[in-house]
């Protein structure tokens, strides 16, 4: 499988969201504990060294599972995490962004997950604000990488010019933004990232739970993976893997089927025919 360099490490284009192993809307406990626990078992088993994650994903049931799996962890496997958003009783995400409160969510990220280091963070921002917010944003989390809590800052739901500003105080070694076949807003975003030699790891790749069929329904994504003999899901993944050499996935799913099927994808190449009814354009990534 291809790799590409995610700060420090270089990792598989294909890893884990663990998004998707708490119950529904990424809050209680499983569905099922004892398949998701398999589920995270069967990835690093298929190569998988780049795993997603957050204490708020649950909360703290994401990094429970994850560490009752895998701890202690593999040297190989990239933990990368995000701060800046919290859950109330209900479920509800509120922002959780100052910053004492991005320290304590990187604190409560390695206590959950039983680690001292994790190999990067993402500052998850929730709206366009005062650039002198995000400057004191970014100066907190450029502390906990010089404390050596985490190796390398990463950026969530960004545009470009939060990025350039991010990348005028420090270096950044990945970013994580909504984007796939339909949705492609953030390819400004791809394209600065693809430039710097930042990795962009897409979330909904296979579009937001209300969106999926806008994806997987698309007329060529059906006719490709019908002519391919893949499914549209591995498609639709396959086409974020070849749009750009950096773009690393992270698909979720508390299922052993949907897990096979998705790191499937990876293999999946996408030939002539295929990247050009799928508007996909350069060399192959």
């Amino acid at each position: 499988m291809r790799t590409y360099p995610l700060g420090k490490r270089t990792v598989h284009r294909v890893g884990f969201g663990a998004m998707q192993l708490p119950g529904r809307g990424a809050f209680g406990p499983p569905r099922d504990r004892a398949e998701a626990l398999a589920v995270v078992r069967r990835a690093v088993d298929l190569g998988v060294d780049h795993i997603d994650t957050a204490q708020y994903y649950g909360p703290d049931v994401a990094n429970e599972v994850l560490r009752s799996a895998l701890h202690p962890f593999p040297e190989r496997l990239a933990l990368v995490s995000k701060v800046g958003a919290r859950r109330d009783a209900k479920g509800a995400w509120l922002p959780a962004d100052r910053p004492e409160e991005l320290r304590a969510g990187v604190l409560e990220n390695l206590r959950s997950l039983g680690v001292e280091r994790l190999a990067a963070v993402n500052l998850r921002l929730h709206a366009k604000g005062d650039p002198a917010v995000l400057d004191e944003q970014l100066d907190a989390m450029i502390a906990l990488r010089d404390e050596g809590l985490i190796e390398g800052i990463g950026m969530s739901n960004v545009d470009e010019e939060q990025l350039r500003q991010g990348l005028g105080r420090t270096e950044i070694v990945c970013v994580q933004n909504p984007f796939n076949l339909v949705d492609q807003q953030s390819r400004p975003v791809l394209e600065l990232c693809t430039e710097r030699g930042i990795a962009f790891v897409p979330f909904f790749p296979l579009g937001a739970a209300f969106g999926r069929e806008r994806v997987l329904g698309h007329p060529q994504v059906k006719a490709v993976a019908a002519r391919l003999d893949a499914t549209p899901a591995q498609v639709a993944l396959a086409w974020v893997l070849a749009v750009a050499p950096n773009t690393l996935l992270i698909p979720g799913t508390a299922s052993l089927e949907h897990l096979e099927e998705n790191m499937a994808a990876g293999h999946l190449k996408l030939d002539e025919q295929a990247r050009a009814a799928l508007g996909v354009t350069g060399t192959p990534a």
